[in-house]
């Protein structure tokens, strides 16, 4: 398989680490690898709990302690993992860095996972979040009218779905949709070239069988005569008309398999009038914020990540 150039900064870290299992024995592999993962330490002033009666399971609440900054907002994310795997624990740090860096409040999603529960449920299970979290507003002292919904990969690629679906329902809607290398198209999946790649982290065919298990069917159709393409929200990058989309934030790594369907989606989401940046990290593989968040050019990389989501909460 032909690598791809990585940044010097991060090469040695991430050139030998293994690809995210997507075949049955990596997914129980993996799932039972998540579950059982130690809880950080976050930062000072950040409290968190759990809260149950949700489909997905239970969500993970991250407040500013008493006497903390407090900006009103809130953030609604959702954990990668290639549709298949993964859950809110892996992104505990993550999103106890957010509450106390932003001041803001941050749900952590979680939600069933394919090829047992395949679309629509993991987007049923973010919706019911987003349900939760408006309902629940006033008691955690958040404005409604500035919540955002993020994700980095598979959780990336549903917080667009959910933009989507919600601007579609009417009613309140996320005031900023926040993307780290967001799994966006099927498309990808069906590059056969894209095979002969070694993409770091997530490949091209972790990433069919992903796709496969999510859909319940091979990805990139319609594929033939009579066919049909994905169900509405399925697949974000299918959706024709992106006008009046929430404003986008993407970042991506150059060395990324979702590198071009990300620059490809924020193109269009621009030309179809929707504020939208993107941010393009030079040699950087699938998920580099987590995988190097402590090298100090990956850090300037989330600084401006977060820059940008707080100016759209503060605006509201």
């Amino acid at each position: 398989m032909r690598p791809q150039r990585l940044h010097p900064a991060i090469r040695n870290r991430v050139r030998f680490l293994p690809n995210i299992p997507a075949g049955p024995l990596g997914r129980l592999i993996g799932r039972a690898v998540r579950q059982r993962l130690p809880e950080p330490k976050l930062p000072d002033g950040v409290l968190w709990g759990t809260v149950a009666g949700l489909p997905g399971g239970p969500v993970r609440l991250y407040v500013p302690a008493p006497g903390r900054p407090r900006t009103g907002g809130a953030v609604l994310w959702i954990h990668g993992g290639g549709l298949v795997s993964g859950s809110a624990v892996q992104d505990h740090r993550w999103a106890g860095r957010l509450c106390a860096e932003l001041g803001t409040v941050v749900v952590s999603a979680e939600y069933r996972l394919a090829p047992e529960h395949p679309f629509p449920a993991p987007l049923d299970d973010c919706h019911a979040v987003w349900r939760w979290l408006l309902e629940h507003a006033a008691d955690l002292g958040v404005d409604t009218g500035r919540v955002a919904v993020g994700g980095q990969s598979a959780g990336g690629g549903l917080a667009a779905a959910l933009a989507q679906r919600l601007h579609d329902e009417g009613g309140t809607v996320p005031v900023a949709q926040w993307l780290f290398c967001p799994m966006l198209d099927d498309r990808t999946a069906s590059d056969r070239a894209l095979d002969a790649v070694r993409h770091p982290v997530w490949d091209n065919r972790s990433n069919r069988a992903g796709w496969t298990a999510y859909l319940g069917a091979e990805p990139g159709g319609p594929g033939g005569p009579g066919a049909s393409p994905p169900p509405p929200y399925a697949v974000p990058a299918r959706r024709e008309d992106l006008a009046g989309l929430p404003p986008a934030w993407i970042g991506i790594g150059d060395a990324d398999l979702f590198h071009r369907e990300s620059c490809d989606f924020a193109a269009r989401l621009r030309a179809a009038g929707v504020d939208t940046e993107l941010d393009v990290m030079p040699g950087a593989p699938h998920g580099v914020e987590t995988l190097a968040g402590d090298v100090p050019w990956v850090r300037a990389y989330i600084r401006r990540a977060e820059r940008w989501l707080a100016e759209r909460l503060a605006k509201g």
